[in-house]
């Protein structure tokens, strides 16, 4: 892939109005709609990705413009609850850069549409 591409479920997606999402929509171009493998959970006011139980999540793929600086400021965003992992989309298929959670996640509070803004 010529441009790195970063595919985002929760709060950094077109919808929301915060400092790292305008970084985001600054600093990359909007691919489109996309999804892939795996869950989301609600942890606070923000969703955390897991790749089981297996199911759809969807989202947003952004192409990075500048993908070193605008993933290391995210990394930071993020913090140490996330790990940056590449997976397969399964649409489009393509591969594309993760933000996977990695603390605890309780069962209930999986969204089962797959969707942080339609759960």
């Amino acid at each position: 892939m010529s441009e790195a591409g970063l595919f985002v479920y929760g709060t950094l997606r077109s919808e929301f109005d915060n400092p790292f999402a305008h970084r985001l929509h600054s600093e990359a171009e909007l691919a489109g709609r996309a999804s892939v493998r795996g869950s989301i959970f609600r942890i606070s006011s923000y969703p955390g990705y897991r790749k089981q139980p297996d199911g759809v999540v969807h989202g947003e793929l952004w192409r990075l413009k500048n993908a070193a600086r605008t993933l290391a400021a995210l990394d930071n965003y993020e913090g140490p609850e996330y790990q940056r992992v590449q997976v397969e989309l399964e649409s489009p298929r393509e591969q594309a850069w993760i933000y996977l959670y990695v603390s605890e996640v309780r069962a209930e509070n999986r969204i089962e549409s797959g969707d942080f803004l339609r759960p």
